[in-house]
């Protein structure tokens, strides 16, 4: 656990935690550091939490597979991003979604009676760390409200074009990476690959933006007429 004290100073979680107090910190909350491959179940949908958990390096989808087998990508997780932290109380239930990694992870797992509560050694920082987790659940239900803003699109433009916009404000630049393959992409905005593809296609070929694999370049100039053009009703 001591090698991710740098990168945990680093994480919205710890924020204005010194790395001193973390790493007499992690024992008080019974840290444990979990490694999975590409392609492995972090969390599987009937499981119960296993507490606070915290993506230390590569990546991770919180996905949900219907009885026939259709797979919606719900969200993406982050180096340094939470997850499962609602289905950490006593009469949460089980997962009712898959977490896999989508890259080669390392996941670090915390008590959560022990985040929430502080120890008898009273630890300077706990009050400081449980303040923390609440602004840190706090943006994670924005980033739901953003999921929610695509998904009320009509039209998969709309979906593309509002999610790209997002991402390029987020990462402050007209080009960047967005951490989806198109399938995943897909999935993750609901819609048919297929037209979606297309949709890219089209886009590029009004000059609206560029692409290549995952890296979008989008053209400011265009944006404001580029919700006009899409013909299909996907």
């Amino acid at each position: 656990m001591k090698e991710f004290i740098h990168l945990l100073k680093k994480t919205r979680l710890f924020f204005g935690v010194g790395e001193e107090e973390i790493a007499l910190m992690l024992g008080c909350l019974n840290g444990t550091a979990r490694s999975y491959v590409k392609g492995e179940y972090v969390l599987r949908q009937g499981e119960r939490g296993r507490g606070l958990a915290l993506l230390a390096r590569g990546g991770l989808h919180i996905r949900k597979e219907d009885y026939w087998g259709n797979l919606s990508i719900l969200s993406e997780i982050r180096p340094g991003e939470i997850f499962g932290e609602a289905y950490v109380a006593p009469d949460s239930g089980t997962f009712m979604n898959d977490v896999t990694a989508s890259e080669d992870s390392v996941v670090l797992f915390f008590d959560m009676d022990k985040v929430l509560s502080v120890c008898p050694s009273a630890c300077p920082f706990h009050t400081q760390l449980i303040k923390n987790l609440f602004y840190t659940i706090s943006e994670r239900n924005r980033g739901l409200v953003r999921k929610l803003g695509y998904m009320s699109r009509r039209t998969t433009r709309e979906k593309l074009l509002s999610y790209l916009s997002d991402e390029a404000e987020r990462q402050n630049s007209s080009t960047f990476t967005i951490p989806f393959n198109r399938q995943q992409l897909a999935d993750f905005l609901s819609v048919d690959r297929s037209a979606m593809s297309n949709e890219l296609c089209k886009m590029r070929d009004q000059g609206i933006l560029a692409f290549h694999k995952s890296e979008f370049t989008i053209c400011e100039a265009k944006m404001m007429d580029a919700s006009s053009g899409e013909s299909g009703d996907y």
